[in-house]
């Protein structure tokens, strides 16, 4: 038995915030999601997808320090499920990006380091990535800016 018209309204009237764009959650998931797409279409011409770049530049981010960076840090940094790290740094591997190798310090775990391969690609995507924040955002989603702040700001009080 499907609800009738009323119990529908009356249910938006009274349970929510009244419609879909007042909910914060609803409207960020919406812009997550079309920020990932116009990621997607910018870097289509580089090969790389939104996650693959994602997680290429967090391998990249983090090895800067000259410390050894595994699997785990790179889905720990970028609060990525292990599996799904795992899957898309052997599709960098693949494409020569990245490589991988036993831990010498853990043997269950996986040491990854970016080849020139892989600097070469985020030379080129990052100017791409870069250019559709700055479209989507604006100043809002510059470093300083008011969105970003905000951002930073509410992921450090949920993670705490």
């Amino acid at each position: 038995m499907t609800a009738d018209l009323q119990t529908l309204a009356d249910l938006f009237e009274n349970e929510t915030l009244g419609a879909p764009d007042n909910a914060v959650g609803f409207v960020l998931w919406r812009v997550v999601h079309h920020y990932v797409r116009e990621i997607d279409r910018a870097l289509a011409a580089i090969d790389l997808t939104h996650l693959q770049f994602t997680v290429l530049a967090i391998t990249a981010w983090m090895a800067r320090s000259g410390e050894p960076v595994t699997q785990v840090d790179v889905a720990q940094f970028g609060d990525i499920h292990p599996m799904q790290v795992s899957q898309v740094l052997k599709t960098l591997e693949t494409k020569g990006m990245v490589t991988r190798a036993r831990s010498t310090t853990d043997t269950r775990a996986k040491r990854v380091e970016v080849s020139e391969a892989g600097v070469a690609a985020l030379r080129q995507a990052m100017p791409l990535a870069i250019a559709v924040q700055e479209r989507l955002f604006g100043e809002a989603g510059a470093p300083g800016g008011s969105l970003l702040t905000a951002l930073v700001r509410s992921h450090a009080r949920s993670s705490n």
